[in-house]
């Protein structure tokens, strides 16, 4: 049976331990694999990208397998052919598909017509890819993840999702502030505060930030207009104008608070310049464990 990681509840609770673990491992040695040599991995982006698209074709090219890095505009989908089409045909040539698009939707179709393993390197639903390294800089820097609070801040969006889920499989108590109409979607939101129920932590979604940000243990933000939205960027900044993470912010959560973001970062929007370079934020260290956590998700997918 072929294995997806379309959101974060692809991984059960021990499977997502020890992709961090071996994320861990990777980080301490990077030294090339050649535990997937003869390995052909499809990159597919319908948008762009900076950090999931070099991490990805570096941590491919390191564990010895090889990248094919494909653009919209290279695809038959741009002239009408189906996803599901695509799906059968990349299945006869490579060992896998990354793939940043658009609706989620899309990421099912590809999962269920073709016979490889499909990665969501980014939707509109979900970022479970940004989860993994989220989870893996928090516990490097905090020992641990169960008990710990993680307040985010803004537009309730796929990032939200899948940080929800993903704290919520670790045992942390999530709380996320958004404004009316910006709040998570409510399907995930029940379903991580089900699955918290089960592993000791919690899920919290309040319109207060300061109350999502009291004594956390991380606070963390992400740009408040995402790719497709530009239109709707004046609207968004007045509505999200109270959700900045800021010096407040940051003074209302514990003294040793992390300060995430999943970049790029607008300064002066979602969050403060001073934050952002300040003495807590940890957004390189994010950035950087995609590259490990990634290549973890990868080696877990093949059995490796």
């Amino acid at each position: 049976m072929t294995t997806h990681y379309l959101d974060v509840d692809d991984l059960s609770r021990d499977q997502l331990l020890a992709v961090l673990d071996r994320a861990d491992e990777l980080k301490r040695d990077r030294r090339p694999l050649d535990a997937l040599r003869g390995t052909f991995i499809g990159m597919i982006f319908e948008k762009p990208s900076t950090r999931t698209r070099v991490s990805f074709e570096v941590g491919i090219t390191e564990l010895g397998a090889t990248p094919v890095v494909l653009s919209a505009s290279e695809l038959q989908l741009g002239r009408g052919e189906t996803i599901e089409d695509t799906a059968r045909v990349l299945s006869r040539y490579l060992h896998g598909l990354v793939v940043r698009t658009f609706g989620q939707e899309r990421l099912e179709a590809l999962a269920s017509a073709g016979s490889i393993p499909v990665i969501n390197a980014l939707s509109d639903y979900a970022h479970p890819c940004q989860a993994l390294a989220d989870l893996q800089t928090i516990r490097e820097r905090k020992g641990r993840l169960e008990g710990l609070t993680l307040a985010y801040l803004g537009d309730g969006n796929n990032v939200a999702h899948s940080l929800l889920r993903a704290g919520a499989l670790a045992g942390m108590h999530v709380r996320v502030a958004s404004p009316a109409g910006h709040e998570p979607a409510e399907q995930v939101v029940s379903e991580a505060a089900e699955v918290a129920a089960a592993t000791g932590g919690s899920v919290t979604v309040t319109a207060d930030p300061l109350e999502a940000a009291r004594g956390a243990d991380a606070v963390y933000t992400d740009v408040w207009a995402s790719m497709g939205q530009e239109h709707e960027r004046e609207a968004r900044l007045r509505a999200l104008r109270g959700y900045q993470v800021d010096e407040r912010v940051v003074a209302a959560a514990a003294d040793d608070a992390l300060v995430m973001h999943c970049l790029p970062a607008h300064r002066g929007e979602e969050i403060s310049a001073t934050v952002l370079d300040g003495p807590q934020s940890v957004v390189w260290d994010q950035a950087e464990n995609r590259l490990h956590s990634q290549k973890a998700l990868l080696l877990h997918l093949y059995g490796v």
